[in-house]
């Protein structure tokens, strides 16, 4: 009896299983072919628009062309009351001239540093690493009266704005851009800071597990220039800063290696979202303009224009002054920052600088 018993509830057991796979199948069918039956009118399919071949996208982006060239066309003129409010904002919310750098002072010897992209893997600040930073933020109690912060866009090839950009007191520059091969007349050959994201390092250098030599040569155009590095984004952008940082030391480069704080970052992108901007991360570009809108009287941009297309005539652009390598579009929203930095353009806090140079910054 016990033994009908258990035969009964195998059979059971084994129908209610042949059912469950059945109904799976029946319901995965349903939810993966509905999207073939013909759709009403009513409800038209959602394109992508990057992938329109319709040209409708392509309007949209020449229609916020036109409205963005119609805001630079007006005659630029500084409104201090503007900048200031703008500027005592953004010091009150981020205090970039004394976060923005990690130091011995605002990141202690044990101290817990929070990755700006791991948020939950803080690194404690053993003995070693503490001894890799700056003992005082470079930044303390200095104003630069102009400054120039230079994007790669390729607006800047035949601007001819090298010699105004040189003429800034300091001189931003991002991601180790190349100044020679005949670019100096377009983008100038004065450095005071350039940033170089952990990815560059590892796709030109190996990482620095290698030959480390090149990478020290490829820095001499920016002399005794300060190298900022964001180590503390994400965890595996430690070890490679790192070897940059040892790097420079062997073989006694006259570059200064620098790590961006990660708090900095984090204070910064939730003063971005307060302005209006939804991006997932904010790009080198509004990093160290922003820092220079704290630390400059006078903040001149060049190279950010995010389009393919030039302002003025339409006429194609390569994505860098020296290449066409594209960027990833979906961690950095280059068109919304360009929007809000012409939006400060249009206040008189900044000067975006578009097309053709003539002379030094007014």
């Amino acid at each position: 009896m016990r033994g009908l018993l258990l035969k009964l509830l195998f059979s059971l057991m084994l129908c209610l299983f042949i059912l469950g796979t059945v109904l799976t199948a029946f319901v995965w069918y349903v939810f993966n072919y509905s999207d073939d039956r013909p759709r009403s009118s009513s409800h038209p399919i959602r394109k992508n628009p990057e992938a329109d071949p319709s040209g409708v996208c392509k309007e949209c982006r020449e229609n916020t062309i036109d409205k963005m060239v119609e805001i630079h066309s007006h005659t630029w003129k500084k409104q201090e009351a503007n900048f200031k409010k703008f500027r005592s904002q953004l010091t009150s919310r981020c205090h970039g001239a004394t976060k923005a750098i990690v130091t011995q002072v605002n990141t202690p010897l044990e101290s817990k540093i929070v990755y700006d992209g791991e948020k939950r893997k803080p690194l404690v600040v053993t003995p070693k690493l503490f001894s890799t930073f700056l003992k005082e933020q470079p930044f303390k109690n200095v104003t630069w009266e102009t400054c120039a912060v230079v994007g790669n866009g390729g607006i800047l090839l035949n601007s001819s704005c090298g010699e105004e950009i040189d003429s800034a007191h300091f001189v931003f520059r991002c991601n180790l851009p190349p100044l020679d091969k005949g670019y100096e007349k377009d983008v100038g050959n004065n450095t005071d800071l350039v940033t170089a994201n952990p990815s560059i390092l590892l796709e030109k250098f190996e990482g620095l597990m290698e030959h480390r030599r090149p990478f020290v040569e490829s820095l001499s155009s920016y002399r005794d220039s300060m190298l900022l590095l964001p180590a503390f984004s994400y965890g595996h952008n430690t070890p490679v800063s790192l070897r940059a940082l040892y790097t420079l030391q062997d073989f006694n480069s006259p570059v200064q290696p620098i790590f961006l704080n990660p708090e900095y970052l984090q204070s910064l992108a939730r003063f971005w979202r307060a302005q209006g901007l939804r991006a997932m991360r904010l790009s080198t570009g509004l990093i160290v303009a922003s820092l220079a809108l704290e630390l400059c009287t006078n903040v001149h941009i060049y190279g950010f224009w995010p389009f393919a297309q030039h302002p003025h005539d339409r006429r194609p652009l390569t994505n860098h002054y020296y290449d066409n390598r594209q960027s990833k579009k979906t961690v950095h929203a280059m068109p919304a920052e360009f929007a809000h930095l012409l939006r400060l353009h249009g206040q008189g806090v900044l000067r975006v600088h578009l097309g053709q140079c003539a002379s030094g910054p007014r």
